[in-house]
């Protein structure tokens, strides 16, 4: 590897550059909620007591990070680091325009309910599994590091895989009844365990509209909840759980049958005027900004005001508020009321743990960490209120086996999983949707005719079988391709889905609103014969499952993509747990990505930094020594060095960094390269024609783009040869600068040219994926400016991805596995 593409490195001290200032921004008391809600979930702390730290760095006036809330557009559409710049960031939206935000009423005293405990984080700049959509603007703690307490970061350990049958269970009376009609049928244990989850939902949504009045405060559980919360118990100090959970399978129930893909739901309308002015009417008795009014009805729907009246702690469901500030805000509506052992703040605390969670890509937590973390919130009794969630139908509770199947009499070790409805039905009907496709495919075909080439086994296995798994680099994206049109010549309706805009591709999310591909049929699935879903890492289990939804019987689906890449930026690891389940055909390429930059690739992929041979230059190290350096060199190489050396345009080259945030991140590097590349006054709300930017239409998504023009629709882009117009209102919350962008963002795609900055202050931010990831964004040339010394082999070696836990693998085994069972 080289030093520098330059044939005489540049002798002259940095010039002054601009940077993203490091002074302190305004600062709040605890219980105030911001005026500006914050954009995303927030970092998680190493220790299992590093529990929002910010608060009471707040009042004491330090800032642990040079990246403030609310800093420029950025703070919209991006998402801040999750685990490496734990306690880096002061609370909820704190502007550096206003200074303190307004209080919302009477703040919670030291040690109750809104009092957090406080801990010194690690500084630093990353990005989470969240992705580009979300900015982080407050230090906290994620329920699955605090389990462990580990100070190397790790969430909750690795991720058990569910080996036997039945992924999940119900609290409650599942299935009575209906024992006779499932015998007859011959249904499996597995099956009957789904159905009866199935039912157990039913129970509780009838149980909640019967009851006329609320659960008091406290109140105990009867019946097979309090059986459920008993085992949970259990199994958290060691002992035998109670036969009646674990032993005593529900009878089981038919399972029905598929029933065609209903249309997802959609976005909910804007509020009405009325709407917005009631919300903020009832924000304003609380003390709290005005600004939360319209992200409040939004986020609570119908009679939001009426419900922040009864129960304050549901402004817990507006992005950016910790639970801090909803107290302050009970306490400011309800006075003395409103106690930490009350039940609405115990479901309101639980729910935002889940959603944050979520944010980290999890589908469920372990019931002890959730106690563990409601604790930690100031829940004076935390299993109780984990019971009065369960049986209010609030969570959902699921038992998936550990290890191998034990002996019968045996008591099989379980870990008791559980979370939100709208997870945990998504998991579901992708684990139906995938064995669906799998069972209902029924012609096999001879393509040894057309299995030549890069794709021939791959070729061969779609022939086969109606769901196929592929792996391999970003050399091995030529099978997938060559498998296309393999198919489009035996007659085949064929499709290649991507996540990001590429040739002869059309992303997912056109496909699924219907922007792009097939038209559907009277059922709602798609018009096609063969499905190919290149960069499947990027898939969220919402996306795959209204994605596998609307995959007709019979039709062939191939899910390929490099299991090395950062993850999705939603909940869930769908490729990673299909994978894992060992339940479906499956092609690992052996292509090796080409050249200097392949080869540095391939080895992080394994663990391993090595050092390449670049006789051309197409790897260089440029050390540097702090962060204003960094930004001084990455502007050299995108403007001068680069283009001069290897022919590469400016616009074609890109860069990519761990964070928004710091002295070095994407704001800092963006306004450097702005001065540089497209100078201007910013008149169309900081964007001038030729700017480069990202556009974040949705949570996950971020297109690459062109400012072409502004007028009163809005900003007018060009993103990959297609204008979109983004309106005015929407601009500061979806598009950022985009010379300079982050892992996450760049996901795939790639670009002829990359710089990868790494300023000393990222070094605890580095993970093999991400290394990997930011690296393999390069085609021809890799430039690394180096300020973390040792960190980026150390990252390589030994910081995995972040485990998250899932039920998806639990659930395609136990579906798989009675599919396989004889029937009678």
């Amino acid at each position: 590897m080289s030093t520098d593409p330059e044939t005489t490195p540049e002798a002259t001290p940095p010039e002054a550059h601009p940077e993203a200032s490091g002074t302190p921004g305004a600062h709040e008391r605890p219980g105030a909620v911001s005026a500006e809600p914050e954009t995303g979930p927030e970092p998680e702390p190493d220790e299992a007591e590093a529990e929002a730290g910010a608060e009471s760095r707040a009042e004491a006036g330090v800032e642990g990070s040079s990246d403030p809330a609310g800093a420029g557009p950025d703070a919209g559409p991006e998402r801040e680091p999750d685990e490496a710049e734990a306690g880096a960031q002061p609370e909820t939206g704190a502007q550096p325009e206003t200074g303190a935000q307004p209080e919302t009423g009477a703040q919670p005293e030291a040690g109750g309910p809104g009092a957090e405990p406080s801990v010194s984080g690690r500084g630093g700049v990353g990005e989470g599994p969240a992705g580009p959509d979300q900015a982080a603007a407050e230090d906290g703690s994620d329920p699955e590091a605090g389990a462990e307490g580990s100070s190397g970061g790790a969430e909750a350990g690795p991720e058990p895989e569910a080996d036997g049958a039945g992924a999940e269970s119900g609290p409650g009376e599942a299935g009575a009844g209906s024992g006779e009609g499932a015998g007859a049928a011959g249904l499996s244990e597995a099956q009957a365990e789904l159905a009866a989850q199935r039912v157990e939902r039913e129970r509780i949504a009838r149980r909640k509209a019967e009851r006329e009045h609320p659960v008091e405060a406290g109140g105990k559980l009867s019946g097979r909840a309090a059986d459920l919360l008993a085992a949970v118990r259990a199994v958290e100090s060691g002992a035998k759980a109670p036969a009646l959970t674990f032993d005593e399978a529900p009878a089981p129930a038919p399972r029905p049958a598929v029933a065609p893909p209903q249309p997802r739901p959609q976005a909910p309308a804007p509020r009405t005027v009325g709407d917005v002015a009631a919300v903020r009417a009832v924000l304003a008795r609380g003390g709290a900004p005005e600004a939360l009014a319209g992200p409040a009805a939004e986020a609570l729907g119908e009679g939001a005001a009426e419900q922040l009246a009864e129960d304050p702690w549901r402004l817990l469901a507006v992005a950016g508020v910790r639970p801090a500030q909803a107290d302050g805000f009970a306490q400011a509506l309800l006075g003395p009321a409103a106690g930490p052992a009350d039940e609405r703040r115990g479901a309101a605390l639980l729910g935002w743990l889940l959603a944050r969670a979520a944010e980290r890509g999890h589908t469920a937590l372990e019931a002890p960490v959730l106690e563990k973390a409601l604790a930690q919130y100031g829940a004076p009794a935390p299993a109780e209120t984990l019971e009065a969630a369960i049986g209010d139908g609030a969570v959902l509770v699921f038992h998936e086996p550990l290890g191998e199947p034990v002996a019968e009499g045996e008591e099989q070790p379980v870990r008791i999983l559980v979370g939100l409805e709208e997870h945990a039905l998504a998991e579901e009907s992708l684990a139906d949707g995938l064995a669906r496709l799998a069972a209902t495919f029924t012609a096999p075909a001879d393509w040894s005719a057309a299995a030549a080439g890069p794709g021939a086994e791959l070729v061969r296995a779609v022939a086969g079988a109606g769901l196929v798994t592929h792996t391999g680099g970003e050399a091995a994206r030529a099978e997938p391709l060559a498998l296309a049109a393999a198919a489009r010549e035996l007659g085949l309706r064929t499709v290649l889905a991507a996540h990001a805009p590429a040739p002869g591709t059309v992303t997912v999310a056109d496909l699924l609103t219907g922007a792009a591909g097939p038209g559907r049929d009277p059922d709602g699935r798609f018009e096609l014969d063969l499905l190919v879903v290149l960069d499947a890492p990027q898939l969220d289990v919402e996306t795959a499952a209204a994605l596998v939804e609307s995959v007709p019987d019979g039709a062939r689906l191939v899910l390929s993509g490099d299991p090395g890449v950062l993850g999705s930026a939603g909940p869930g690891r769908v490729f990673a747990d299909v994978l894992a389940a060992r339940a479906f055909p499956h092609v690992s390429s052996r292509t090796p990505d080409p050249g200097p930059v392949g080869e540095l690739v391939s080895g992080i992929g394994i663990g391993e930094l090595n050092q390449v041979d670049a006789p051309g230059k197409e790897v260089v190290i440029v050390p540097v020594r702090d962060a204003g350096e960094a930004v001084h060199r990455t502007v050299q190489l995108v403007a001068d060095s680069v283009p001069r050396a290897f022919g590469v345009p400016a616009e074609a080259v890109r860069v990519i960094t761990p964070g928004h945030g710091g002295p070095a991140g994407t704001r800092a590097l963006n306004a450097a390269l702005k001065e540089r590349l497209n100078p201007g006054p910013g008149r169309f709300g900081g964007f001038d024609p030729g700017d480069r930017v990202v556009h974040v239409p949705a949570p996950g998504r971020a297109l690459p783009a062109r400012v072409v023009a502004a007028d009163a629709e809005g900003l007018h882009l060009d993103a990959a040869g297609a204008r979109v117009v983004v309106p005015k209102d929407r601009v500061e919350s979806q598009v950022r600068h985009g010379w300079a962008v982050t892992a996450h963002q760049a996901v795939g795609s790639r670009w002829p040219a990359v710089v990868v900055v790494l300023p000393g202050d990222a070094a605890q931010a580095l993970s093999r994926d991400w290394v990997y990831t930011a690296f393999g964004r390069a085609e021809r040339h890799l430039s690394v400016v180096h300020g973390v010394d040792q960190a980026l082999a150390h990252a390589v070696a030994q910081v995995p991805p972040k485990p998250r836990t899932t039920r998806l693998t639990g659930l395609l085994r136990a579906l798989t596995a009675a599919q396989q069972e004889p029937q009678p």
